[in-house]
């Protein structure tokens, strides 16, 4: 791919948040977009732009030295017009009531693009997880069960693992959902270890999506995929997959970054012989490599694919500009606020979005609702197969809107994910 444009880069420059729209503010906004191209009853867009339930609730532990800490956390229901309600639980400082409620909203458009049997939810506690030990961790999760075993369940609402979350997480809370209920309920999170119920490839699956709708829109854009260079933002679960399936598949990967910074080589990185954050936290400085970047300069690097895949709203107004990038595939939550993204239309770059590219771990974790209910677990090689099939089927039915319509691949997204929750709202109605 050839570069879309030439710009100087900020040597000093740190990620740029637009700070004054929040997760909420863009989820409303897209979703106002997305009905302006659509003919779908305006009632029922009134009622998408808000949650049917946000649940607060306080969260008392006793921390090591005998001291008791009371931390705030959230659960945001936002529809569940097409199923249960579905979405992560993150850990950190920043969690907030309009942060999970933005994010329940992309979880709703997710699924419905997937064409997933959920609804959205997100939510979480406001805590660094860093500053507590594996016990504090442990009891602050089992008591924020507790405190919203109400509202989670099979068939109600299954939390999954998210930012400063994992899979013991995910396993603390269902032994104490289950010991509230007097059985073994594997099937009110996903996101566990295989042993108790996950899914086998649940971790990578968001990374591997990833990759398969990068190759996909490398494909479509006419260029053959070993002679595409990428650059990630974050090295964590999605990030670190992508970047190895990519790296498999042929692809250069030239810079990748956590959050101390990042390493570049234009001859392209081992991505295997970088640790990701799970492997190792904040290892892709120990590397050794020609460059080293700040997160900015990663941004704007002269590269055929950037994947934003560390936090939201690092791509905004005052560096979209400078992104030189041919493609975008989005690879965390709401990487691109709305500013930026009219920009980059403008600009004629493609931006592949979240609710699409990064889907593939509420589809895994759909796989594992299904495995603990049939109480069989699938095989890796059935679970990588059958997220393909999903993610193309996705990829395809997106791919259609996008070529039937002067539209963004944002838009087109949209698009298919309103059409199916407007069409469940229309045959349900609104009871009573």
């Amino acid at each position: 791919m050839a570069s879309q444009a030439d710009s100087t880069r900020d040597e000093s420059a740190d990620p740029v948040v637009e700070s004054s729209e929040s997760a909420l503010e863009t989820a409303r906004r897209q979703l106002q977009h997305a009905a302006d191209l659509l003919d779908i009853d305006p009632n029922i867009v009134e009622r998408l732009k808000y949650p049917k339930k946000v649940h607060e609730v306080t969260v008392p532990i006793e921390r090591d030295d005998g001291t008791v800490e009371v931390f705030t956390g959230y659960r945001a229901q936002h529809d569940s017009v097409r199923g249960p309600y579905k979405g992560g639980l993150r850990y950190h400082p920043e969690v907030t009531r309009d942060e999970c409620v933005g994010l329940g909203m992309w979880m709703t458009w997710k699924c419905a693009v997937m064409d997933l049997p959920f609804g959205g939810a997100k939510g979480g506690v406001a805590v660094n997880p860093k500053e507590l030990s594996e016990n504090e961790e442990e009891r602050l999760t089992r008591r924020f069960a507790e405190e919203i075993r109400g509202a989670i369940g099979p068939t109600v609402d299954i939390p999954a693992p998210d930012m400063g979350t994992n899979p013991q997480t995910m396993a603390w809370l269902m032994d104490a959902y289950s010991m509230q209920e007097g059985e073994t309920v594997p099937g009110v999170v996903t996101g566990k270890p295989s042993v108790i119920g996950g899914s086998k490839g649940r971790g990578e699956a968001p990374g591997r999506s990833v990759a398969i709708i990068a190759r996909e829109a490398i494909e479509y854009y006419g260029t053959d995929i070993e002679e595409t260079t990428v650059a990630i933002q974050g090295y964590g679960s999605v990030g670190s997959n992508a970047a190895r399936v990519l790296d498999d598949w042929g692809a250069n990967v030239v810079a990748v970054s956590d959050v101390n910074g990042g390493v570049y080589d234009t001859n392209g990185l081992d991505t295997y012989s970088i640790l990701s954050h799970h492997e190792e936290p904040e290892a892709v400085m120990g590397h050794d490599a020609p460059e080293t970047v700040t997160n900015s300069e990663l941004l704007q690097l002269d590269v055929d694919v950037l994947i934003p895949a560390a936090l939201g709203n690092v791509l905004t107004s005052k560096n979209a500009d400078d992104v030189r990038a041919d493609l975008i595939v989005e690879g965390a939550n709401g990487p691109t606020t709305s500013a930026a993204d009219r920009i980059f239309a403008e600009r004629e770059i493609p931006v592949i979005p979240d609710i699409l590219a990064n889907a593939g771990g509420v589809t895994v974790s759909y796989f594992e609702w299904l495995q603990d209910i049939n109480r069989r677990a699938w095989s890796l090689e059935r679970v990588h197969d059958e997220l393909e099939e999903e993610m193309l089927t996705a990829w395809n039915v997106v791919e259609g809107e996008f070529n039937d319509r002067d539209v963004t691949w944002r838009d087109a997204a949209y698009i298919v994910a309103l059409s199916r929750i407007g069409e469940a709202h229309e045959a349900r109605g609104l009871w009573p």
